[in-house]
């Protein structure tokens, strides 16, 4: 899988799964929405039920801004399996920036529920530095490198 292949099916995905660290390194992983906007994935806070707008996620990212953002495919047909993981530096953007208004326009054009009730944000953006993944249809586990490298087996 190369790189390109890599970005198209993160961005096909429906959810991803955004993994930080507090300060003590205590790790913290929670489904997300997002849009891949070239380099940058955004995710925003939306208006799902939440014990607090504190989320621990942009405490999280204020103290440690390096993340993870894994996307996966399963079924039972394991020659279907496939994930990608981008690696990057998280900033957390106010709603009423430019950057922010962009990412919640490509949300929108993602989620239909989005259209209806624009999430409040903040917007987390996500600056990918290294795209890596896996995919059972033609790199085995032995290929597990960044992406765009050629790796032969042994």
């Amino acid at each position: 899988m190369g790189t390109d292949e890599a970005r198209r099916r993160f961005g096909a995905a429906a959810v991803a799964r955004l993994a930080s660290v507090d300060a003590a390194g205590v790790p913290h992983l929670v489904p997300i929405t997002f849009a891949a906007l070239g380099e940058t994935i955004y995710s925003a806070v939306d208006r799902k039920p939440k014990r607090t707008r504190a989320l621990r996620r942009l405490a999280n990212i204020a103290a440690n801004p390096r993340v993870a953002v894994l996307a996966d495919h399963y079924e039972d047909d394991w020659e279907r399996l496939w994930w990608v993981r981008a690696d990057g530096s998280a900033r957390v953007l106010d709603a009423a920036s430019a950057e922010a208004r962009e990412a919640l326009g490509a949300l929108a054009a993602r989620y239909e529920r989005y259209r209806a009730q624009a999430p409040p944000g903040p917007v987390v953006a996500i600056d990918v530095e290294r795209w890596t993944g896996w995919s059972a249809d033609g790199d085995g586990p032995e290929h597990r490198t960044p992406l765009g490298r050629i790796c032969s087996p042994g």
